[in-house]
């Protein structure tokens, strides 16, 4: 009789079963570990940020309200980060070059963009761009909003709006419109102006507010709609004679001067706004802590008096919220331009 001696006992069977056990345990325990490990380095990223300069790149020339509010933010945010915060001004192409190299950058926090209402007109006001505001910018935070004011210069023979459209209708395509450039709440503006209004004037782009007003200031332009921060200085100082507001309620700093909508063109309302985006990719991290530094910002008793003084109004949405907010911009302005007939190819 041949006795089989390869027999495994009973109380062995169970041997590669547990040692499975052991080895699954050990492998979640090591992911579990990674994890914890990738999370303290997150955190420890954080905190690190930022070891060098931030960059804000700003769409127009120095001098105009994306420009101020970029430059209220940096000083205060450079104090609260321990940083330098610089301003880069990268005008042209109708904010699309500064978008465009913000959109491009490496996304580690270091280079940001205070963007503006441009980042949703220039999606449907061009045929093509370069980059895509929603898939390739991470929206940081509204910073503020500011109303446009309607100004004319003060040889031009019109006290208020109604004069100034009956003007228009009697020089049809002589009455000259400066605006800040292609595509911006200015330049819209004043297209919806003419299109509720039904006349017929010249439009002359420039590159920013501050060349724009210079010469309208100087007579090579006639009128013009400017954010408030850019143009109460020279309506203050006689330079500029304003007309109305774009906003829907009179502004504290204007109290005599109408609305664009009491002033006769019932339902006009424009408004300008500047915010904080960063390239897509940008570590979560990263956006939370240039977000809540902002906001404790735009909260400060200091700031908000700057603000006020220009007429601009502090906002400090969420991220989401801003995401949200330029999405329905994007809508808002294609009807516009749709309806306007304008278009850059």
């Amino acid at each position: 009789m041949i006795t089989n001696n390869l027999s495994i006992p009973k109380s062995s069977a169970i041997l590669p079963t547990a040692a499975f056990q052991i080895f699954i345990m050990q492998t979640l325990i090591r992911r579990v570990l990674l994890l914890v490990l990738f999370a303290l380095a997150a955190v420890a990223h954080a905190q690190q940020f930022p070891s060098k300069p931030i960059k804000i790149i700003v769409p127009f020339p120095a001098g105009g309200t994306v420009d101020f509010f970029a430059r209220v933010v940096s000083s205060k945010l450079a104090d609260a980060l321990g940083q330098s915060v610089l301003v880069e001004n990268r005008a042209g192409a109708g904010g699309n070059i500064a978008a465009e190299v913000v959109a491009k950058a490496a996304p580690d926090g270091y280079t940001l963009l205070m963007g503006s209402e441009v980042v949703a007109i220039n999606t449907s006001l061009y045929n093509k761009l370069a980059y895509d505001p929603l898939k390739d910018l991470a929206p940081i935070t509204l910073v503020g909003t500011v109303p446009n004011i309607l100004i004319v210069n003060p040889s031009l023979p019109v006290n208020s709006v109604k004069e100034l459209i009956a003007l228009a209708n009697k020089t049809p395509g002589k009455i000259s419109f400066a605006s800040t450039g292609q595509g911006t709440s200015s330049h819209l503006s004043s297209e919806l102006f003419k299109l509720m209004a039904n006349v017929d004037m010249l439009h002359i782009p420039y590159k920013g507010g501050p060349p724009a007003i210079a010469d309208l200031i100087g007579g090579q332009v006639d009128m013009m709609f400017i954010n408030m921060p850019t143009g109460l200085a020279h309506v203050r100082s006689g330079k500029a004679r304003v007309l109305a507001v774009s906003s829907a309620r009179r502004v504290a700093q204007l109290p005599e001067v109408p609305t664009v909508d009491q002033a006769g063109l019932k339902g006009f309302e424009t408004a300008a706004w500047s915010g904080l985006y960063a390239p897509t990719g940008t570590p979560p991290e990263i956006i939370t802590r240039l977000h809540a530094e902002v906001v404790k910002i735009l909260k400060m008793p200091s700031v908000k008096e700057q603000l006020a003084g220009q007429g601009a109004e502090p906002v400090g949405d969420t991220p989401e919220e801003f995401g949200r907010f330029t999405r329905d911009e994007i809508a808002k302005w294609a009807k516009l331009i749709k309806i306007s007939g304008a278009k850059i190819e």
